[in-house]
């Protein structure tokens, strides 16, 4: 099993791949936002019934409309695109009230008050192994070296997992999202994730800790427990979900405040400025431009008719640099007036696990910010930058400091 994901180690190839190696697709996104708010494109593979045309939605207020409405866009086209691996209970991919009532005995565990027990023993323990390894150098790349692993480390503790175990859940995670592009790595993955959940599972019924797994065989929904492949699924989710957005925000969020040395004096100065700074981040470079939805009936966004049955994608990354709501939106700024944005989605499918992502980047820049003295991008590293027209993340982020 170990050798199964091992050529996966670099992101970069995924990333290629499915995303492509796209710097600035904001430009394009702007003039579409412009010049055709709601985009018909005709013929496509998307989810939805075949023959269809598929809708781009550019605008922030179609984009946040049709996020609310959960019942005129159904989340059925994740499964229809990702259950063959994630399997047809992900919660993604369900409707109300069934989603609901599972999201509510999960979402307990990931809120603020059940998190903050875990920022010191296990979220910034984390932290802190990852940068004993390279303190002392003086330089680093901080996605090699920390960003890639950080989240992965997060989600195996918080799910009560052996720690020699990690590594393969990178490894995992790629392969369940590569699927689209490599079919049987995806599978061979989803596979080997419920033989391995399996017996953890079993033992957690037998005699719970105090860990995700336990809660979930613990939990009842309508006087009934879960079932084994309802708990895979959600399990399943939480890599590609918990692993990879999570990187990649971190990742974005790094690279612009290391990119602008004044606001990142601004945040080393004065850390009550860092909840802002992750809220720019997600908003300025979202780890995911785009989601898809499935029109139920006939219906229209922004004029344009949508027939039953089409797949519809708000373009998170349009959206969110929208110039009426927000001045200047392609400056990354940490100052500006606070407005929500779709970076975290909207809606009843609001990303679930915010609450851990911001309680994890929050700490991973405090820990960056006090143990590396004078942390700064390397001006001699490879061209870092930011990349992808779907998953937006750095290739790299060299970084010097004083080592100590």
């Amino acid at each position: 099993m170990e050798q199964l994901f091992d050529d996966l180690d670099d992101f970069g190839s995924f990333d290629d791949v499915v995303s492509g190696n796209v710097r600035d697709p904001f430009p394009e996104l702007a003039r579409l936002r412009r010049e055709e708010p709601v985009q018909r494109i005709e013929g496509s593979s998307m989810p939805g019934e075949a023959g269809l045309p598929v809708f781009i939605v550019y605008r922030f207020e179609e984009a946040q409309q049709m996020l609310r409405d959960n019942e005129t866009f159904s989340s059925a086209g994740v499964i229809a695109a990702f259950g063959p691996v994630l399997g047809d209970g992900v919660m993604l991919g369900m409707d109300e009230p069934v989603h609901g009532r599972l999201r509510a005995l999960i979402s307990n565990a990931f809120s603020q008050k059940s998190l903050a027990r875990f920022q010191d023993e296990l979220v910034a323990r984390v932290g802190d192994e990852l940068i004993d390894a390279f303190a002392a150098n003086g330089k680093a790349d901080l996605v090699k070296e920390f960003t890639f692993t950080y989240p992965s480390r997060i989600i195996a503790g918080l799910l009560g997992l052996p720690e020699e175990d990690y590594p393969q859940f990178q490894r995992w995670s790629i392969s369940l999202l590569s699927w689209i592009v490599n079919p049987e790595r995806g599978l061979a993955a989803s596979a080997a994730l419920v033989e391995y959940y399996r017996p953890i599972l079993e033992a957690r019924r037998a005699e719970p800790r105090d860990d995700l797994i336990s809660l979930l065989a613990a939990a009842e929904i309508d006087g009934s427990k879960l079932a084994d492949e309802e708990i895979f699924s959600f399990l399943r989710l939480l890599l590609p979900a918990g692993v990879e957005t999570t990187y990649r925000s971190l990742g974005n969020l790094l690279f612009a405040l290391l990119s602008d040395p004044a606001q990142l004096d601004a945040v080393r100065n004065d850390r009550s400025l860092l909840p802002q700074a992750i809220e720019e981040g997600v908003r300025w470079n979202p780890p995911l431009l785009t989601i898809t939805r499935v029109a139920t009936r006939d219906t229209e966004l922004g004029g344009v008719p949508i027939p039953a049955g089409a797949s519809v994608m708000p373009m998170l990354g349009a959206a969110n640099r929208q110039e009426d709501r927000w001045p200047d939106p392609d400056r990354f700024d940490i100052f500006r007036e606070p407005r929500s944005s779709l970076g975290w989605g909207y809606g009843v499918h609001v990303c679930l696990g915010m609450h851990l992502a911001r309680l994890e980047m929050r700490t991973a820049v405090n820990l960056l910010l006090d143990r590396l003295p004078n942390l700064r991008m390397d001006p001699d590293g490879d061209d870092p930058h930011i990349r992808g027209q779907i998953f937006r993340s750095p290739t790299s982020l060299p970084v010097l400091f004083d080592p100590r």
